[in-house]
């Protein structure tokens, strides 16, 4: 009996201080982590279009904006480089263009929206003294466990 009352002693003294400790830092991506995302979801985007997967491909653009928004809310200015304002002036238009093509299940128009868009990486990147990284449009399906054509 006196064991029990000293293991329900001790296991309510350990919850005391366990509940005493203070929350742990929420986990937030970095930007890297930000535009790793964002790669895959570009590369997936050009499969869909080229796909003529509409429904997948507005899906990947609604995806990507919505990292991209979060991305500027949790770093506005990366390194000194105005990270938000850059994504405003230079990504936001270029999506735009490519919800207009997806919209009209334009092949051409997407295409020629999609590689605005990747120009567009490409010069935010040489903006924020990143030049080496390089987007292009990708020559393979970044994930074989997907199906890029649309459901009939």
């Amino acid at each position: 009996m006196k064991r029990i009352v000293i293991a329900t002693i001790a296991l309510a003294v350990s919850v005391m201080f366990a509940a005493a400790e203070p929350a742990k830092e929420r986990y937030e991506p970095g930007l890297g982590e930000f535009m790793t995302a964002t790669q895959l979801r570009h590369a997936k985007l050009w499969f869909a279009g080229r796909e003529s997967n509409w429904d997948l491909a507005a899906y990947e653009i609604d995806e990507i904006k919505e990292g991209l928004g979060e991305a500027r809310r949790l770093h506005p200015t990366f390194d000194g480089v105005p990270v938000a304002e850059m994504m405003k002036t230079i990504i936001d238009p270029r999506i735009a263009e490519l919800e207009k093509a997806v919209s009209a299940k334009s092949n051409d128009k997407f295409a020629v929206a999609f590689d605005e868009l990747t120009s567009g990486c490409n010069a935010c990147h040489a903006a924020a003294n990143k030049p080496f990284i390089r987007i292009q449009r990708p020559i393979e399906p970044p994930l074989t466990n997907q199906n890029f054509t649309p459901v009939k």
